[in-house]
Parts: C-alpha cells; structure tokens; sequence
C-alpha cells in the first residue's frame, strides 16, 4: 500500500486521498500512488468515477522541487494526466489550501474542477526558471483564452478560487463540504470533458501581441518567459500531442540550465529562513495596532504597509506640516491606486479609515509595536526612546528602523532592553519585500518572534541579522560601493560601472542609486564612523568632493550624473574631469576596465564581505546572505545571490583573485574564507536546504 495516497468509497465514487504532508507535494511517491488508484478505478465495474483530493491543508501546492535538478523518475507527471484522461469515467479535482505548479496541471488534466473559496491556483513554474511541463501551457488557454494564459503563465500568478470562477478555470466555489460536493458533482456528470478537446476561445492577434509584449518586458525578456510564450501560442498551431511533448522538452531543458538552479536555491534559502528556534519555539505576540514615528518617506510607507495589511496605524510626528505631508503621500498612493483600477475606492476608503495621525504623542499608548523611522542618529534615537517608553505598556515592542547604527546602544537607554529588535525595511517601504530582523544583546526570543510575524502579516520576507554596522546587506553592498570608488580612482567612469552592473542584471548601478538615494545619506554615515576608521585605509574623497559642490543627487538635480527635468541621467564632463584630478592626486595611472573585470571585482567584494558576515556570526546562513542581496539591492535573482555566484566559481580561482583585491585595496583589506560558499557547489540545490 503506497502511504501517499489512498482510496475511499463513497458508494459508487472513489475518493482518492493524496497524502504527503506537509505541503502534499507531487513526489515519485504521489505520481505513484496516484497512477495505481485511477487504474484502479478504471478497472472497478462498481465505481462511476473518482475524486482527488488532498489531505491536511491543501491540495497539492507543487511538484517536488528536490526531484527538479536531477533525472526524474517515471512515472512523470504527464503519464499520469494521461492516464486521468484515458480513464472512461470522470475524475474531478476537489480543492483546498492550493493548488499550483504540478498539482494544478494535475487539476487541468480532470474533467472538471471544484475548489472551496481561498482556494489559490496557479503555474508558478516560470518564477523559478522553468515553464509548465505537464500540459499547463496547452490546456489553460483553452478555459482562459490565449492572452490570459499568457499573462497568468509568465506571472506565475497566484489567484483566488472567486477569480478562477469566473476566468473558468474551476466550475464550482464550495463553502463547505468539499468532498460531498465532489461526490455529488461526480454523479451528476454526463461522461468525460477533457480540456485537451475544448477548441480555443477565438481572439484578435492584437490582443495576443499585447499581452506578450507585456509579459516580456515585466520578465525582463528572460528565456523561460519567451519560452513560455512559445509554448502556449504553440495551441494555436500543433495538435495538442505534439504540443505537449514540445512543451516537456522545453521544460526538461530549462529545469537544468544554470537560472532554474539558481532560482531554486532561492526557493530554498527564503523557505529556510523561518526555520529559527525564536521563530518556532518563542511565543510571538499578535499585533493589531502599530505606531509610526516619523513621517518621512521610509515612516509613511512602513504606515502605509501596515494599512495594507489591515493593521490600525498611529503615524506620530513633531509638527503638523511634515504630519500632512506623510499623510499626503499616503493618500496620493490610494488615489493612484484607484485610478489605475487596482483598488477600489471601498476599499482604500476603508484602509485609509484606520490611520490615526497625530502629534500626541500619548496616542501611541495604544498599540502593541511602535517603530521609529526618525533621523538616522544614534543621540536622537535614544532620546526617543527615552520619551516614548514611559507611554508604553510593559509588553510593548520598540522597534528601530535603523540601516547602520549599533542597536545595542540604542537599548541601552531602555527600561525593558528585551523589547527592543531593529527592523530595518527598505525603501520604498510598502513595496520593497526585504525586512532585516535585527537581534541585539538585550533583544528576547519571544521579541524576534513577534517580528517575524509582524513583518509576514505585512506580506515581507524576513531576515534575521545579528546587530552588527550595517548589520547584513548595508555591510556588503558597503564593501561593494567601496570598490566601485576605487575603480573610479584606476581608471573606470560612473556610468560605465553602472552600465556593467546593470548589464549583468542588477537593477541599478552602484552610483545611480547613490543619485537616487542623495549622496548626503553616505556622508553622515562616513562621518559618523570616522573615528573608527583605519588611517592607513584607502579612502576615496570623490564622494566627498561631490558633497562639497552640493552635488547631493537627483534631489538637487545633480549628483555622480546631470538630471534633466524628466530625471534622465546624463554623464557630466564636469564629474569626469573631478575624477581624473583625484587620480592624479594620488599619483595613479588610470588604466582602461573590462565591464567583465567590473563585474567580477563588485562579486568577489560581494562574496568576501559576506564570508566575514559569516565568520562574525552576523548571519548564520549562506542563504540568507542571497535573499538579502536579491530582495534588498536589486542583485539579479536569475544569477542566485553572490553566495550562490561563489559556489560556482573554481575556489582555487577565486582565492588568487581575492589576493589580487587585497593587493589593490591595501590595508584594511580583510580576507574571508571563501570556502564557506563551496558546500553549494555541484549541488545548487537539489539537496540543499530541504
């Protein structure tokens, strides 16, 4: 008897039970068990037809991704589609919790389909560097038309059973008893409705051009969105055999190229993040009401998060003028959005309803976790610290949003120090996913549970970091930009080194990002760690320079670069000239760059800080290091993380280059131990962290 799945009767219908808990993913064992139960059925003259169904809370919520990088046993999933398809009598799909990846393919390849409402279905096969592989390209675009399935396939979007009704994706919403409903839809079916027979909904090949257009440009044209193109128009031209198997073997090719890999390991390293003692052992706290002091831009979109996530919000500032200017942003979010049609006005009437701003500062007695989002300075912060806790109850959380200063220090102004985390979101604030969960000396279990969950309430990904400058993606993207400025010393330009980095995919380059962020953020920050600078340290005083020009970034229309009235960036001749003055004052020959060497001198600076980040206890886990760079500094998921990079490198090569860098960099160049990334190599991810 095959433990993963299972066959009960409900008279004259099977129910056939798929058990692997936790998440009932479709392993060997599942395809197994599945194939022998509808033979069965097939060949039981006593049954009319069966039901699959999942066990504990879901259906089957993906295929098993530890089978994905390595040959997959049969029977594969299609084999066992098909089977669902050969068999005489109907086989529906009963759903629950979700269904995504190969357990919805799995639900296109029944006659019909029935869900309880939060039921999520979706192909989320292209978010990890594959496409559908068991007939999701050929059978969803005959239910939802070409350019839906486009859009839904290339998203790898998730929605709700409500949605799936009406696209006609699932014929039934259940509000209870899912599985007599199922039994009751079986006996009321006339025969087989197999997907693979329906005729595709007539559309315009405009509309069909559109939707691809749009496809490729929010997946940044990457192949496995082109593919996925190719292989839902491929309905419109090959019959539906040859169809599938072009479809398979696109997916057999891409589920081992280099992306899919590296998209796995951040499959697995963002799974593994939550598996912490606090977060498992601790008791969180559950948190309705959340103050904000502070509304700036990082203030109002950490308000605006919480709003979005049904918390009530005390958005707290000083004077009344920068309250109504924190509030305005707020507003004007809500106004887009409902112009755009992407929210109701209802709705952002009702979210906005639950902000309460205010210059009380008794007002934030009320809630549960007040986050201060004030002046990143260590005096200041204390001193709110001390202003705000006496208002607190004895519960109450205090977080700081701090990106560099010591934690520890700022809780040791507090009464209750055990309350204090830093939780360190990026801007902007409601839409960036990355929260840094920072643990201090003083900072209690039960504190970093309570973060965890407050930052997934939120829709975040959290990360924990122990507190340390900069605590785990300020320090690398630190050490980063470091070089980067030397570069500009040896002989490379702004936008040659922006342009190389963006070219191999990150989101913006080091110094158009220091444009848009204003160059005066980095300068407190080197000032306020001035004292503990080496003296004998390379330093580079471009930066500096630039200040002392007022030339602050895009804010005052000139920073590394010339902004135009639109924000363009455009070299400046004024900037070059600067440049190579500096390098003559330091007696250097400025030498030509490779956009290659760039890139490759950023990674290893990327790599080495974070085997000292390793080595210091700041953070525990390689993969973490990558979900912070990926979801945090626009470091390009395809490429996995600089660990996941590292893991591919030869360490023996890597090592000579590393040599290389602390000979250019000179004192205060400290070397990490590289081979703490290579346990990765020649397994990005196949047994990883699962």
């Amino acid at each position: 008897m095959n433990p993963s799945t299972r066959i009960e009767r409900d008279g004259d219908v099977a129910l056939i039970y798929i058990n692997n808990p936790p998440v009932n993913a479709g392993s060997l064992a599942v395809r197994q068990g599945l194939l022998a139960a509808i033979n069965e059925v097939a060949g039981d003259p006593t049954l009319i037809g069966a039901v699959l169904i999942g066990d504990g809370r879901m259906f089957i919520a993906g295929s098993d991704l530890n089978e994905f990088g390595k040959p997959l046993e049969d029977p594969q999933l299609p084999v066992v589609i098909e089977a669902i398809e050969q068999c005489p009598k109907p086989i529906i799909a009963a759903l629950h919790g979700a269904a995504l990846g190969g357990g919805f393919e799995l639900a296109l390849g029944c006659d019909a389909r029935i869900a309880v409402e939060k039921t999520v279905v979706g192909l989320p096969e292209v978010t990890l560097g594959m496409i559908p592989g068991a007939g999701g390209t050929q059978r969803l675009p005959r239910l939802t038309g070409i350019p839906k399935a486009i859009q839904l396939i290339c998203s790898g979007a998730r929605i709700k059973a409500p949605e799936a009704l009406d696209l006609g994706i699932i014929d039934a919403v259940v509000d209870s008893d899912l599985r007599g409903t199922a039994v009751a839809f079986v006996r009321h079916m006339n025969g087989k409705r197999r997907l693979r027979d329906l005729a595709l909904p007539p559309v315009e090949q405009s509309c069909i051009d559109t939707a691809s257009a749009h496809a490729l440009r929010l997946g940044r044209n990457r192949p496995q969105v082109r593919a996925a193109i190719e292989a839902v128009l491929m309905a419109t031209s090959l019959p539906i055999d040859q169809a599938l198997a072009a479809e398979r073997q696109t997916f057999q090719a891409l589920r081992l190229a280099p992306e899919a890999f590296a998209l796995r390991h951040l499959f697995f390293a963002e799974r593994d993040s939550a598996r912490l003692p606090e977060v498992s052992t601790a008791a969180a706290q559950t948190i309705s009401t959340v103050a904000v002091i502070g509304a700036g831009t990082m203030g109002s979109g950490i308000a605006l998060a919480a709003l979005q996530a049904g918390l009530d919000v005390v958005l707290l500032e000083q004077s009344e003028q920068a309250l109504e200017a924190g509030v305005q942003r707020i507003r004007d979010f809500y106004t887009q959005r409902v112009g755009k049609g992407r929210m109701g006005q209802s709705r952002a009437d009702s979210e906005l309803a639950r902000l309460t701003a205010t210059t009380d500062w008794t007002l934030i007695g009320k809630a549960g976790l007040v986050i201060e989002a004030v002046f990143e300075d260590l005096k200041v912060k204390q001193e709110l610290l001390r202003r705000v806790e006496p208002l607190l109850a004895e519960h109450v959380l205090f977080a700081s949003n701090t990106s560099y200063l010591d934690l520890d220090a700022i809780a040791e102004v507090a009464r209750r120090p055990q309350n204090v985390l830093g939780l360190h979101f990026f801007s902007p604030a409601n839409a960036m996913r990355l929260v840094e969960v920072v643990r201090g000396m003083y900072t209690a279990p039960e504190t970093i549970a309570s973060g965890f969950a407050f930052a997934r309430r939120l829709g975040k990904l959290p990360v924990l970091a122990n507190n340390a400058f900069g605590f785990i993606g300020n320090r690398i993207y630190a050490a980063y930009r470091q070089q980067c400025e030397y570069m500009l010393e040896e002989g490379a330009l702004p936008a040659q080194i922006d342009a190389a980095l963006e070219g191999f995919g990150f989101a913006m380059g080091p110094f158009a990002v220091a444009d848009m962020s204003g160059l005066d953020i980095a300068l407190r920050m080197r000032q306020a760690r001035a004292d503990s600078r080496d003296p004998r340290a390379r330093y580079v005083a471009i930066p500096d320079q630039l200040c002392a020009l007022q030339r602050l970034g895009r804010k005052t229309g000139a920073g590394y670069y010339r902004y135009d009235e639109q924000l363009r960036r455009h070299e400046d001749p004024a900037v070059t000239a600067l440049i190579e003055q500096a390098s003559r004052d330091k007696g250097i020959e400025r030498q030509p760059f490779t956009d290659q060497a760039i890139v490759d001198r950023v990674l290893l600076s990327m790599v080495n800080e974070a085997a000292l980040l390793l080595a210091e206890g700041v953070t525990t886990r390689v993969g973490d290091v990558d979900l912070v760079m990926v979801n945090g500094f626009g470091f390009p998921k395809w490429q996995g993380g600089p660990a996941f990079w590292a893991a591919q490198q030869d360490l023996a090569e890597l090592r000579q280059r590393q040599e290389a860098l602390a000979k250019v960099t000179g004192p205060g160049f400290v070397k990490g131990d590289l081979a703490l990334f290579h346990h990765l190599h020649n397994r990005p991810v196949t047994a990883a962290t699962a």
